[in-house]
């Protein structure tokens, strides 16, 4: 085995695939790998399988999840993202996208971090414990693939969808505005995620310089 970001090909090639993609698109450092493999692509014409992928949020109530994590009674755990498949939930507004990424990546090589904030329409009331994290994929040309509810691709098991809590659950009315701040954050040898709740209410930043949770990019 060998890191494709240092790896000499020898030889160009014509369509590079990868199953890079995590349960909220990014979140397995698919542009950082396939941003130092794309080297090995044909510049003209070469292409990349996925070619684009979003990930997509959605605030959601779910007390035994949120629960569950406040059993650990560490604020380190609330501030990090868990790969869960939902049962007992409730989706409090439909997924927005947040953050996209195309391959190959000729213009902004490097440049992966983002930042976004998303409003949503509380459908019901409810308690916000969080979100959940989807994506979706553009594989080649029309060929999609996704674990967003509302364009889910029938047959999709292979990834369960993105718990990020909040550590102070928000109590929303019908109607009411939720409006919430995700990051991307990146260094040479590490990317990691922040987020805050802005309305109704303003909560604390979430993993600020990854405290608590993170992702290497060492290539050992």
């Amino acid at each position: 085995h060998t890191d494709m970001r240092v790896w000499d090909a020898p030889e160009k090639a014509d369509i590079l695939v990868s199953e890079l993609l995590g349960s909220w698109g990014d979140n397995e450092l698919s542009p950082e790998c396939l941003d130092g493999a794309q080297k090995f692509l044909k510049k003209d014409g070469g292409i990349s399988i996925p070619y684009q992928y979003t990930s997509f949020v959605s605030p959601i109530s779910t007390c035994k999840l949120w629960n569950d994590v406040s059993a650990f009674n560490e604020i380190k755990h609330f501030e990090t993202i868990y790969v869960v498949k939902f049962h007992n939930f409730f989706e409090v507004a439909s997924p927005k996208p947040c953050f996209t990424f195309d391959h190959p990546n000729y213009t902004n090589m490097g440049k992966n971090e983002r930042f976004k904030t998303l409003e949503f329409k509380a459908e019901k009331a409810a308690t916000i414990h969080g979100f959940a994290g989807y994506f979706e994929a553009k594989l080649y040309k029309d060929i999609d693939i996704s674990i967003n509810p509302d364009t889910f691709s029938e047959g999709m098991f292979s990834w369960f969808p993105a718990y990020i809590p909040i550590n102070n659950p928000v109590h929303v009315k019908a109607g009411e505005s939720i409006c919430a701040s995700f990051w991307r954050r990146c260094t040479p040898t590490k990317v990691w995620y922040e987020w805050a709740v802005e309305e109704p209410v303003v909560s604390h930043l979430h993993n600020p310089n990854g405290r608590s949770y993170t992702v290497g990019l060492s290539s050992e």
